[in-house]
């Protein structure tokens, strides 16, 4: 599939679009968007702290970092702007 707009995505609920690439998001790509975004809250950067402390573990990607990865996945798989 692919080669179709934002517009027509009505037409495919409940479809496959496609299957992208596998992104690594590593702390380097973190540490880069908090840079960017000016976001050094600790559960993003600190990762001793974050080992700590979180819940989770150890460090998390930002949610907006994530979200930004939907328009390089999206073209991958034909969804044009």
């Amino acid at each position: 599939m692919g080669d179709f707009t934002i517009a027509e995505m009505d037409k495919h609920i409940g479809q496959e679009l496609g299957v992208s690439d596998w992104v690594t998001i590593d702390q380097s790509r973190i540490d880069t968007f908090a840079s960017c975004t000016g976001d050094h809250q600790w559960i993003h950067v600190d990762v001793d702290r974050a080992q700590r402390e979180s819940p989770y573990g150890g460090p998390i990607a930002h949610g907006y970092l994530t979200l930004s990865m939907v328009a390089l996945l999206s073209m991958q798989i034909g969804i044009l702007p």
